[in-house]
């Protein structure tokens, strides 16, 4: 694809990329109204809006200092043990001897388990029920 003849193509300093790019904070503002501003495809914008050395800073915290952390919250289970009255049921049941390194389950509801490490596939199973429950 190439350009028009007798256009250049123009190059955008670190500092007009942040100054536009803080443009698309402004309430009732669209990044396609700061691109025609410009002259330029809003596709440039949202490209820069995604790197971390032009993007604007949102409440005080830039993206690209936001830190995504995990944190371990402590889950309780008060039932008592599922006990099985179907013979046939308990056939089907996986033994509790079968383990796996990770097991990664969306639920209905759209909540995502991610359990790694060694891990009984029965324990897995009664944090499901307990969880759905």
């Amino acid at each position: 694809m190439a350009g028009k003849r007798g256009l250049k193509k123009r190059v955008w300093s670190d500092d007009e990329k942040r100054t536009i790019c803080a443009q698309t904070l402004t309430e009732g503002v669209s990044v396609a109204q700061v691109a025609r501003r410009y002259s330029m495809n809003a596709n440039l914008i949202f490209k820069w809006l995604k790197d971390p050395r032009f993007a604007p800073v949102e409440g005080g915290v830039s993206t690209a200092d936001a830190v995504v952390e995990s944190i371990f919250l402590p889950i309780e289970i008060d039932a008592p043990p599922l006990e099985s009255a179907d013979p046939a049921r308990d056939m089907r049941d996986p033994p509790c001897c079968v383990s796996t390194q990770r097991v990664d389950i969306t639920l209905s509801d759209g909540r995502h388990i991610l359990v790694e490490g060694p891990t009984a596939l029965s324990s897995v199973v009664g944090l499901i029920h307990g969880l759905t429950a």
